[in-house]
C-alpha cells in the first residue's frame, strides 16, 4: 500500500546536462569498436545478474544498414568477446559469424523494424524482474533512481510462449508500443536505448529497482514515492550525466579482470 504523506515538494530543476555538465570525465583508456562495446555490455550485464544460463540476447542495429549484431547461440554473457557476435539480417540470416543465432531475435527484429529510437534492444531473465512479471506488479518509484523510468515503463499481460517468428515477434512488438522497459508476463523483462552505453546502464538498474519493489511488498509496510514533479529532472541527470560515469567505470573494471572481452 502507498502511504499518503503531506510534504514540501521543492520546485523542481531542470536537470541533465543544462543543470550541471562535468568538466572532464575519467576515461576507459581506449577507443571501442561496435563490437567490443556490445560484448563489454554483455559481459557487464551477465555479472549485474541480468542474465539466466542459456537465455538471453542483444542486438545492436546499425546505423545505415538494414543489419544487427547479436550473440550467438551456445556462448555465455559472461565468456562473451568481441570476435563471438554475429552479424545478421533483420529477417535473423547469419550474414558473418562462427556460429548460429537463436530463432527468439525475432523478438529483437520486429522492434528494431518499428522502433527507430530503439538501435539497442537487450532481453533476459533477471531474477527480480522476472518475480515482478510473475507477479504481474510493475516497480513504482521507491527510489530516485528509478525515475530513470519514469513514463518507460509497461506490462505485457500475455505469455505466449517462445517468440520463434516474425509474426510473433510483431506482435509482441505492437504491445510493447512506444515503451522502452516492458515486463513479460511469466517471462522476463526488454530494455531499449539509443546507444549500448545507455542501454546497458538502463537493464542493470532495472533488476536492482525490480528487487527493491519486490523487498517492500514483502515488507508488508507502507511506502513512499518519489514525487511525479521531481521525477523528469531526475530522470535527466540520471541519464545524461550518469550514462557516461556507469559505462566509463563498468568498462574500466571489467577490462582490468578480463581483457580478452576486446579480442
Amino acid at each position: 500500500m502507498t502511504l499518503n504523506v503531506e510534504r514540501l515538494t521543492p520546485s523542481p530543476v531542470t536537470g541533465g546536462a543544462a543543470e550541471w555538465t562535468p568538466r572532464v570525465m575519467p576515461p576507459i583508456g581506449r577507443d571501442l569498436g561496435e563490437r567490443q562495446k556490445l560484448a563489454c555490455a554483455f559481459r557487464i550485464l551477465g555479472r549485474a545478474g541480468f542474465t539466466e544460463n542459456i537465455a538471453g540476447h542483444i542486438t545492436v542495429r546499425a546505423d545505415d544498414a538494414e543489419e544487427l549484431l547479436v550473440n550467438p547461440w551456445g556462448v555465455w554473457w559472461e565468456e562473451m568477446t568481441a570476435s563471438d557476435i554475429c552479424r545478421v539480417s533483420l529477417d535473423a540470416t547469419v550474414i558473418e559469424g562462427r556460429w548460429d543465432v537463436t530463432p527468439a531475435i525475432h523478438i529483437h527484429t520486429e522492434l528494431h523494424r518499428r522502433r527507430p529510437d530503439a538501435r539497442v534492444v537487450i532481453h533476459n531473465h533477471p531474477y527480480h524482474a522476472t518475480v515482478l512479471a510473475a507477479l504481474g506488479v510493475l516497480p513504482e518509484f521507491l527510489h530516485q533512481t528509478g525515475s530513470m523510468f519514469d513514463g518507460d515503463l509497461a506490462f505485457v499481460d500475455e505469455y505466449t510462449g517462445e517468440i520463434a517468428t516474425s509474426d510473433l515477434g510483431a506482435d509482441l512488438a505492437d504491445r510493447i508500443g512506444d515503451k522502452s522497459v516492458v515486463l513479460l508476463a511469466n517471462h522476463g523483462v526488454i530494455v531499449t536505448g539509443p546507444s549500448v552505453e545507455e542501454a546497458t546502464y538502463r537493464a542493470a538498474t532495472v533488476d536492482r529497482q525490480c528487487r527493491l519493489m519486490h523487498d517492500v511488498l514483502v515488507s508488508g509496510r507502507d511506502h513512499t514515492l518519489v514525487a511525479p514533479a521531481l521525477r523528469r529532472s531526475m530522470k535527466a541527470s540520471l541519464l545524461e550525466r550518469g550514462t557516461d560515469f556507469f559505462w566509463n567505470g563498468a568498462v574500466r573494471a571489467l577490462l582490468r579482470d578480463h581483457p580478452e572481452v576486446l579480442d
